[in-house]
């Protein structure tokens, strides 16, 4: 099976510089045009998603529809939401300016990067299961996508190379 990971397309809040975690998010226009160009290069290579899997936050699931938009002939795309693929829970950090935290004491509510791999595994072990055999779009955020990729390639997070704005990574499970 073929999991194709992606990244939501740039925020408001990625332009303010602000740690989003768990809050909503709302795509810019360049955002938008970043997806619909994702989703251009996905058409180019003739991929065909039948399973769309999205984080539940609401700048993944934005993505996802656009993403996912073509490959439903105009109907609209039954994306499944879940989740396992939020971003990082920043927790006291949640809605901060990220240039104010430089020298903060981080809380003890932020989720730690063992609890994002465990939620990584459990993510690979979702598909794999429920979609064994399919080919699988998956919307979600930087840092769990990472987190993903640590458990496939059994490397450390750090070792994973940040994903950009509406990049698309493919994992052969």
């Amino acid at each position: 099976m073929i999991l194709y990971i992606v990244r939501h397309g740039q925020t408001e809040e990625n332009m303010q510089a602000i740690l989003q975690g768990h809050l909503p998010g709302n795509l810019t226009e360049q955002g938008k045009e970043q997806v619909r160009k994702a989703a251009e290069r996905l058409a180019e290579t003739g991929v065909e998603f039948k399973c769309i899997v999205s984080s539940d936050l609401k700048r993944a699931y934005d993505t996802c529809r656009i993403i996912a938009q073509p490959h439903f002939d105009g109907a609209e795309p039954q994306i499944e939401q879940t989740p396992l693929l939020r971003e990082r829970d920043w927790g006291g950090f949640t809605g901060r300016y990220i240039p104010d935290l430089k020298d903060a004491v981080w809380p003890d509510d932020i989720e730690t990067l063992e609890a994002m791999k465990l939620r990584g595994s459990r993510f690979l072990d979702f598909i794999r299961t429920k979609y064994a055999g399919k080919t699988v779009l998956a919307v979600g955020h930087g840092i769990i996508n990472k987190a993903i990729q640590s458990v496939y390639y059994n490397r450390p997070m750090k070792d994973i190379a940040p994903m950009q704005n509406a990049e698309m990574r493919t994992l052969e499970l």
